[in-house]
């Protein structure tokens, strides 16, 4: 088998890992917790990164009128249907041998995770900002509007007394890996296409 088909085939297969670890993680560290809080976001649920966790998160959020974590996402029974698809799709397309059909499946799992990460962004911004009015505690941002709790997208933040941190786990990192090798495979078969047209 030719090796950029083999990298296609690789590259699609390692998706499956975000059925196995977590894709994103978001860590609360503050003086008051010794450990800090900490939550992995998989591709269908959240879990806590120490127990009890999301229960104590969402204890402290709810004195600043924060939403409630909730147990599932309407994404949640979306993500694993794209990611189930994306691979069937990129291990047919290695098969076939066609290294055009590589780049074109790059692309639209790049728009995919573009736009997952545009859906993420979005989540938290309604959880950060859509507060309870009635909140036991309100904060106020210097021109007098109500203060955010929004974490970061990617990196860290710091929020009140605490610092917010927004990282990829293992899937997330494995599943960059395999986008990153079917690209790759395009540029293999792109080569190995002109070697067979010259000889």
């Amino acid at each position: 088998m030719k090796k950029s088909k083999i990298l296609m085939i690789i590259g699609s297969l390692l998706l499956l890992s975000l059925f196995v670890f977590p894709l994103w993680n978001i860590t609360l560290e503050a003086p008051q917790y010794p450990i800090p809080l900490g939550m992995d976001i998989h591709i269908n649920k959240f879990t806590d990164y120490h127990e009890h966790d999301i229960k104590n998160i969402n204890l402290m959020n709810h004195y600043v009128g924060m939403k409630y974590i909730p147990e599932t996402i309407p994404e949640f029974k979306i993500f694993p249907i794209v990611i189930i698809a994306m691979v069937i799709l990129g291990v047919a397309i290695g098969f076939s041998g066609k290294y055009k059909l590589y780049l074109f499946w790059f692309i639209l799992m790049s728009v995919l995770c573009i736009a997952g990460m545009y859906d993420f962004y979005l989540w938290e911004y309604d959880y950060g900002h859509d507060l309870d009015p009635k909140a036991i505690m309100q904060f106020k941002n210097p021109d007098g509007s109500p203060m955010g709790f929004q974490p970061p997208l990617f990196g860290s933040k710091d929020i009140l007394n605490f610092r917010a941190h927004s990282y990829p786990k293992a899937g997330g990192y494995l599943m960059f890996v395999g986008i990153s090798l079917t690209f790759i495979a395009f540029l293999v078969g792109k080569k190995e296409a002109s070697k067979k047209s010259e000889s």
